[in-house]
């Protein structure tokens, strides 16, 4: 059994078929592995459960007719706060939806993480989410008596992640304030798949200051892949941040006819190379400056 992890982009895609339930790491425009989305893109994989926190990776993979069901909290590129891709999408009632509040999402993805079926909690309740997306509830078989959701497990056949550092044993570096819930997604997965700004050979060679930056253990991880600006459009901090421009004009590539095969080839391209130079190359993207929030 080789501990040697590597594999190209498309060797990963491979990996994955028709229907997966497949969960994308990242937050909204932030740190989503939008390089292996662009090769998904670029497949002929259909039919997917995506689950995410979504931004322009759910909106593309919407707009591009991957999608058959969306388990999600939000689908926001933040100063756009409504992904316009998934926003026609939705509207359009093209695919089946489970909406959830942030706080029932992260339970879902601990349960599958702990192998529970589910994980009693309060978030939801007085709402419509658990009845509109046929959620239970449970009594507390303590003396309180409390009746909570029950939220299921949300169990992944894959995740997507995109890191600043790992190297060929799977170990990662993720660093930045808003790395959130990536350690979850790693987890509540059957199959985790890394792309990262840098490969390295040994981590604790490299990088031992930042060891607390290794969020999940390397068991998790099933392959990974170097893919500098791999991102890209969404942020990488602390070397790049949202490129606002390009959300902007893909934004606006949405408004009537919105047509996604017209724009595929912008937003998308034959290769990840050729997508690189058409921004500038990766000068050009890691002077794309931070945001401030």
């Amino acid at each position: 059994m080789t501990l040697d992890k590597r594999m190209t982009p498309a060797a990963i895609v491979g990996q994955l078929r028709d229907g997966m339930t497949l969960g994308i790491g990242g937050w909204g425009p932030r740190r989503k592995p939008m390089a292996l989305i662009r090769e998904i893109l670029r497949s002929d994989l259909k039919d997917l459960t995506i689950v995410a926190y979504g931004g322009a990776d759910v909106g593309m993979l919407c707009a591009a007719g991957k999608v058959k069901k969306l388990v999600f909290a939000f689908v926001s590129l933040d100063a756009i706060p409504l992904e316009p891709w998934f926003r026609k999408v939705r509207e359009a009632g093209q695919i089946d939806v489970l909406e959830l509040d942030e706080g029932m999402f992260q339970w879902g993805l601990k349960a599958a993480a702990f192998g529970l079926p589910f994980l009693p909690t309060r978030v939801g309740l007085g709402t419509d989410l658990a009845e509109l997306g046929g959620l239970k509830t449970v009594q507390s078989p303590y003396a309180d008596g409390e009746t909570l959701i029950a939220m299921p497990a949300l169990k992944l056949d894959a995740a997507l992640l995109h890191v600043n550092r790992c190297d060929w044993r799977g170990n990662v570096q993720l660093l930045g304030a808003d790395t959130y819930y990536d350690e979850w997604f790693a987890k509540a997965a059957t199959n985790t798949y890394v792309s990262c700004e840098e490969l390295v050979d040994r981590m604790e060679d490299h990088y031992p200051q930042d060891a607390r930056a290794n969020v999940f253990e390397r068991c998790f991880v099933s392959g990974v892949t170097e893919i500098a600006c791999g991102a890209h459009p969404s942020s990488m901090p602390p070397l790049y941040g949202p490129d606002m421009k390009a959300f902007k004009a893909y934004a606006d590539a949405a408004r009537d006819p919105g047509d996604w095969g017209a724009v595929t080839d912008r937003f998308v391209g034959d290769n990840e190379a050729a997508y690189l130079d058409s921004l500038g190359g990766k000068e050009a993207v890691m002077n794309i400056p931070l945001a401030i929030y």
